[in-house]
Order: structure tokens, then C-alpha cells, then sequence
């Protein structure tokens, strides 16, 4: 029996504008982007269902948006009143509080705002700037680090890349590869203290350095499973070595697109002489500066985090047993990590960066007494 269709909600153009600028707020809270974001989707003509998969809910949660919207228009959309003890500040001061900590210093000079400086400006208390901060996912005092490419081909590689991941070429496998180099067998000078309630695994700060190694690494993207080998140093006969590794255990008729960055051991002539003799290597470039574009180096971190950090070793030999134990175990039952992210979606996020980067240059800073 087929499915009824719902009546669109028939938006005026007043409405569609204020509900198009709650889903392009910034500093809005997500519930009201997901409340206009279901109206919309719903004056588009989608059924109940789409837009419950498009919005991330449940199809009741949408058809109850729907009826709100239709007897109360926009302020249905709002939260209905609750009980307790009444909001202490009111959405100007929560507002204001946003703007100052977005756009202003703290009078004494400090980089940031904290929750006391934040607190002492805005007339509240800290535990209420947190709670506000915390709503709209602002962290003053954190420093996230990142670098603008310079690579003129950056719109090329980068489709390149993500369209192999995303759309893998047939009868082909794609591998991301790279090498964690200076891998340190490092023992601690007294024992670790193991985990205790209340009490994290301690390890003493200073340690004895027992020689390093470089791990050659390259990840099958569609699988998760990896293709490691060790080696003393990094050079171009090492990535060499590497390749023939690859080549004997990848089956001869699939074809072999590795995705590598720009280290000059990856360029160099004898590796093109190599490459050459084994037509079915194909090498794909990250662009400068763009090495979270390598999953391999998503596959590094859990290695780090799961076996490496807090790890002591007496030798670089049993380093390498530990890490190759740590990694036939995880072959054993490999984990992709997919990549969602489309080249265009990458590209709108730089835009805003840049945006904001620019926006930011052009405005001089201001101190906030507080006043």
C-alpha cells in the first residue's frame, strides 16, 4: 500500500528567511539548527522519513516539529516554559558573554578569557560562564595548531586523494603510506607504577635512550589491515625495499595506488627508475603541509596511543617484537577508517577559515574592562 504523502508546510518568504539564518548561525544552540533545518526540509516537499534521516532524529521527533510549526508557526518552534527556579541571566547577558569572549581581550592582558575573568567582566558567577561556554562549544584557552598549504596544485591533489579514497578505482587497491621515523626504545629509570583506583599508571619523567627505528607503514584504506617493515634509517633504497615488500605480498593482477606526501626519498631517480620496471605502482601526492590527508597517519596514532606512549624497552630489538605482536593482532581483526569528508566540503572549510582569518586581521584588538 503506498506510503501517504505530507502536505508541504508552505513557508512564507519572511519565515524561510529567519529559519535559513538559524541554520547558517555560528553561535546558535544545535537544537534550533536542527528545528529549522526540518521545517525547511519539510516545505521541500521531503517525506517524514527523509527528513528524519537527513536532520539525524527519529520520524516522531520530526512529525512533532511539524505539528508545532503548524499551529504556532515560529514560536512553536521555541522550548515550552519548565518548571523550576527561573533562568538567573537572560539571553542578552548570554549574548553578550558570547560577543566578549569572541571578540575582545581581557583588561590585564592575559591571551584569553578565562571562566574567573570571563566572570568578573559579565557580572556572574564562573560555574554560569562555564555552563554558557560549554553550550555553545567555546574554550577560550585552547590553541588548536594548523598550516595553510602552499602547494599550487592543493585543488588538484586533493581531489585526487579524497576521490581515491572515496571511489576506489576498480580491480586496484589503494594504500596510504608513509614512515614514523625515530621510533625511541626508551626505558624508564625506575618501574611503572600500575593503575590504581584514583590513580592513573605513573612513570618516571626521566628515561635511558636504547637506539631508534623507522617504521615503513602502508595502510589498504578498504580493509584497515597494514604492510609494516622496520628499517635502521630512511632513505630512498629503504622506500625501495619497501615498494618490493609491497609488490610480493599484494596479488599480481590488482593494480597499486599509493597515497604518499612529499619527503624527497619518495622522488628520487632511482625510485623512478624502480617504479618504471613495476607499471601497476601508481604514486598519488599529498599536498605540502597536508599530511592529516594520509589515513596512514590516522593508523600511526592508535599505534602511539595504544602501544607506544608509557611503554618502556631495554633494545630497539624488543621494540620492533613488541610493536610487530601489537600489530599482527590488529591484522588479525583490522579496522577501516573511512573517509566521509567529499574534496568540495574541504575546500568550503578553508574558505571559512580564511574568512575568519581575514575577518580577524582586519579588526585591531580590543582590551574589556569589564564596563
Amino acid at each position: 500500500m503506498p506510503r501517504p504523502t505530507v502536505e508541504p508546510v508552505h513557508l512564507t518568504d519572511e519565515e524561510r528567511a529567519v529559519l535559513e539564518s538559524w541554520t547558517r548561525g555560528r553561535v546558535l544552540a544545535a537544537w534550533r539548527t536542527r528545528r529549522a533545518r526540518i521545517i525547511l526540509e519539510l516545505d521541500n516537499g521531503a517525506t517524514i522519513g527523509r527528513v528524519a534521516e537527513l536532520a539525524g532524529c527519529s520520524r516522531t521527533t520530526v512529525s512533532k516539529w511539524r505539528a508545532r510549526f503548524a499551529a504556532d508557526r515560529l514560536d512553536g518552534l521555541e522550548d515550552a516554559p519548565r518548571p523550576g527556579r527561573p533562568r538567573a541571566i537572560s539571553d542578552e547577558q548570554v549574548q553578550a558573554l558570547i560577543d566578549r569572549t569572541l571578540h575582545s581581550k581581557p583588561a590585564n592582558g592575559d591571551r584569553a578569557w578565562s571562566t574567573r575573568s570571563a566572570a568578573g567582566a559579565a557580572g556572574m558567577s564562573q560555574s554560569m560562564v562555564s555552563r554558557v561556554w560549554r553550550a555553545f562549544g567555546l574554550k577560550p584557552q585552547a590553541v588548536d595548531s594548523w598550516k595553510l598549504s602552499t602547494d599550487p596544485d592543493f585543488v588538484d591533489k586533493v581531489r585526487d586523494v579524497v576521490g581515491l579514497y572515496m571511489n576506489p578505482p576498480e580491480n586496484a587497491l589503494v594504500l596510504a603510506v608513509d614512515e614514523k621515523t625515530q621510533i625511541q626504545a626508551l626505558d624508564r629509570t625506575a618501574p611503572i607504577l600500575p593503575v590504581l583506583p584514583t590513580s592513573p599508571a605513573k612513570a618516571s619523567h626521566d628515561y635511558v635512550r636504547h637506539g631508534t627505528t623507522s617504521l615503513f607503514a602502508a595502510l589498504d584504506v578498504a580493509s584497515g589491515s597494514v604492510i609494516t617493515e622496520h628499517h635502521a634509517r630512511h632513505t630512498a633504497a629503504q622506500f625501495i625495499g619497501f615498494l618490493t615488500t609491497i609488490d610480493k605480498a599484494v596479488p599480481t593482477d590488482l593494480e597499486l595506488h599509493l597515497v604518499l606526501d612529499n619527503y624527497s626519498t619518495h622522488k628520487t631517480e632511482k625510485v623512478h627508475t624502480w617504479l618504471l620496471r613495476h607499471p601497476r605502482f601508481h604514486l598519488h601526492f599529498t599536498p605540502t603541509y597536508s599530511s592529516w590527508l594520509n589515513l596512514v597517519e590516522r593508523w600511526f596514532a592508535e599505534l602511539t596511543c595504544r602501544k607506544l606512549r608509557g611503554s618502556a624497552h631495554r633494545s630497539v630489538t624488543e621494540l620492533k617484537a613488541d610493536m610487530q605482536g601489537w600489530i599482527k593482532q590488529w591484522n588479525a581483526d583490522p579496522k577501516p577508517f573511512v573517509w566521509t569528508k567529499t574534496a568540495d566540503a574541504i575546500f568550503e572549510t578553508l574558505a571559512c577559515s580564511c574568512t575568519i582569518l581575514n575577518h580577524t586581521n582586519d579588526q585591531p584588538e580590543t582590551s574589556d574592562s569589564g564596563h
